[in-house]
């Protein structure tokens, strides 16, 4: 069921003032009660019947909006057009909600009702509905797993093919009878083609305003051309390896948990990207010298330490980083504790109000999607197992348990939807990965030795 707090007064209102405008719609043109109630209908499906909205990715205030974004492209068409009804992209639409929200399902709920909407507002049309119905399937379909643009113009070809084909059967039972056979076929092509520029031009608003990143953009930002992954490698080099590596164990962990692997993989690529702005004061980033925290007092390195969060969401704004990558700097190391300059401080003493707990905490937020947890998890573990002098296979699995048990008994998992089912698989994951990484490696002897007669 959809949990409360995610419905809001204005998402209520929302869907109120849709189902009276198709209401309104409907007494002035004679359109069947059933049609009216269609936009109901969705509603009911998501707050119902509809357990996606625990997970918040999905917005309902932007579902409803594309809905009437479609219903309000067929009135058009039927008020303000002579066009053809075959025209009219709401394969658009549906291929959107296929992008925006990776879900098939909800693709083909929209297809049902959009397509069956049309054709009822253009006389109860069953034809129109079915060719129209195909193209969306189909538009949804090929672009559920795009990753590149060029995909969404290719759908559209095949869109408006596929519609041209059921055309072609129907056609003694279309309103296009009697038409010339290339301007029979127009039509249902053009629409697809239309549908496919139109996603590809309203794709980037889209996310912009509802909040949500598409495997594309995501491929596009994990590229390492990317601005800021380059001044990683050449400013903060150690935080650049060490993002690679928090972005493999993310990757792998989140497909063994169902969770959506290539946004975990490039959050984590820019959860530190706030290290740009002090690279020298982070481990990684330091020569076996003397580090720069030795000259400074725990208060003041902790500063320097949990200001990266604060510098990395600046970075990621400047370079017009998406809002869900954006979360993910914010949310690595959620309300932890810096306990290494917190332990510092409480052996040197001083005054006890500088010494609370709560100041030496990140403010947060906890990490509210399993993605953004599994970085968490996946920074630490990697960060403290580095930090093993002779790193067994023992010692790594034992580091990892103690890093996540920590992090759950802290409470850092409290906001997402992590179980302990997942987080023992993603310990053995971990386990894996860091092992073959860090483990300890034979000790060849000098050549000059080795080829020493006994």
């Amino acid at each position: 069921m959809i949990k409360h707090r995610d419905i809001t007064i204005k998402d209520a209102l929302f869907f109120f003032g849709g189902i009276v405008f198709l209401a309104f719609y409907g007494i002035q043109t004679d359109i069947p009660l059933l049609a009216i109630l269609m936009f109901a209908l969705l509603a009911v499906y998501l707050l119902v019947l509809s357990r996606r909205f625990e997970d918040k990715r999905y917005n309902f205030l932007s579902l409803g909006f594309l809905f009437l974004l479609g219903a309000a492209m067929a009135i058009f068409f039927k008020e303000y057009t002579v066009l053809s009804p075959y025209y009219i992209p709401v394969a658009a639409v549906v291929m959107l909600v296929s992008l925006l929200y990776h879900d098939l399902e909800l693709s083909l709920i929209f297809a049902v009702l959009l397509s069956f909407f049309v054709g009822m507002i253009f006389g109860g049309d069953i034809y129109l509905s079915g060719v129209l119905f195909l193209g969306c399937l189909l538009g949804a379909l090929y672009v559920w797993q795009a990753r590149r643009r060029s995909r969404i113009i290719t759908a559209g070809f095949f869109v408006g093919a596929i519609q041209s084909l059921a055309v072609l059967t129907f056609f003694q039972h279309t309103s296009l009878r009697g038409v010339p056979i290339v301007r029979f076929c127009m039509a249902p092509f053009l629409n697809g083609i239309i549908s496919s520029f139109l996603v590809a031009g309203l794709l980037p608003v889209f996310e912009y305003l509802f909040r949500v990143v598409t495997n594309i953009s995501l491929l596009e930002l994990a590229d390492f051309n990317h601005p800021l992954l380059k001044r990683l490698v050449f400013e903060a080099p150690g935080t650049y390896h060490h993002s690679l590596m928090v972005g493999n164990l993310a990757e792998v962990a989140s497909e063994a948990v169902g969770a959506n692997a290539l946004l975990a993989r490039v959050g984590a690529y820019y959860h530190d990207i706030g290290k740009l702005e002090k690279p020298e004061y982070f481990s990684e980033n330091q020569d076996k010298c003397a580090s720069k925290h030795d000259t400074l007092s725990a208060s003041m390195s902790k500063l320097v330490i949990m200001e990266h969060v604060k510098a990395g969401v600046e970075l990621a704004r400047k370079n017009r980083v998406n809002n869900t990558i954006t979360a993910f700097i914010r949310q690595h190391h959620g309300t932890s504790l810096v306990y290494y300059f917190y332990r510092r401080a409480l052996e040197s003493g001083g005054d006890e109000r500088e010494l609370s707990e709560e100041v030496f905490r990140y403010p947060g937020p906890k990490p509210e999607t399993k993605e953004t947890a599994i970085v968490l998890l996946a920074d630490s573990a990697e960060a403290a197992c580095r930090t093993l002098e002779e790193p067994t296979a023992e010692r790594i699995a034992d580091m990892v348990h103690r890093v996540i048990n920590n992090k759950f008994i802290d409470g850092q998992l409290d906001a997402c939807d992590l179980t302990l089912r997942d987080l023992e698989k993603i310990a053995t994951i971990f386990i894996h990965i860091l092992g073959a990484f860090y483990h300890s490696r034979i000790d060849y002897p000098d050549q000059g030795e080795a080829t020493k007669k006994p």
